[in-house]
């Protein structure tokens, strides 16, 4: 019997805004039929730090390892901007993947990303560019969500690009996700489950037309 298409939802978030996203991006991709499971990014800030930020709770979530990465056909990370670019536990979790680069059990897989930032210019886009590197280097296909309808709306402020879904935290964190922002995040799922699942029929049927013939 042939394995199913199987998404993971990896997330790294302080004030919950990407874990919100990241709700509606899992029940996209579960709307596909895909096998979804969300992970979360090690903490790396130490207590003191998180208590003087007012940090709520961590989602409860298992922690991601690197070598999980390998299990999935398709990974969608959800993460803040720092600066423009990814969080370093983040950018702590792909430098761990060496051993995945080695062997390449990360190339053909492919990734998607969505964002939180605090302003509308605060790296909606930059992210995403800053971290298509990785999966340039580990011969992964990054998938784009391009401009469903909601992006194209200007009677209100909404996160998001072309690159992947996204919510404006307010410098403050106190603006929560719309609910245009949160049917972009449900859209991309639904793409990139539709994406992955259509991938691994083809592959599987390809693997038993190829056995079929020896």
């Amino acid at each position: 019997m042939s394995a199913p298409a199987k998404v993971y939802v990896v997330i790294y978030t302080v004030y919950h805004h990407v874990h919100k996203l990241a709700v509606e991006v899992q029940k996209g991709l579960e709307s596909t039929g895909v096998q979804t499971k969300m992970f979360q990014v090690q903490e790396t800030l130490p207590e003191s730090v998180l208590k003087n930020i007012h940090a709520p709770p961590k989602p409860d979530l298992p922690i991601i390892r690197p070598e999980q990465l390998n299990d999935a056909d398709g990974i969608l990370f959800g993460f803040p901007t720092r600066f423009g670019s990814m969080p370093s536990q983040v950018k702590g979790l792909l430098d761990g993947t060496g051993a995945a680069f080695a062997k390449g059990t990360l190339h053909g897989k492919f990734a998607g990303t969505f964002f939180s930032t605090g302003s509308q210019h605060g790296g909606q886009e930059t992210t995403a560019l800053t971290t298509i590197p990785f999966f340039t280097h580990q011969g992964m296909t990054y998938v784009p969500l391009g401009f469903p309808p909601q992006l194209n709306d200007n009677t209100e402020i909404v996160g998001g690009s072309a690159y992947g879904a996204g919510t404006i935290a307010g410098g403050d964190g106190s603006r929560s996700p719309t609910l245009k922002e949160l049917q972009v995040a449900h859209i991309q799922g639904q793409q990139f489950g539709n994406l992955i699942r259509a991938y691994v029929r083809g592959k599987n049927a390809f693997a038993a037309e190829e056995s079929s013939k020896q």
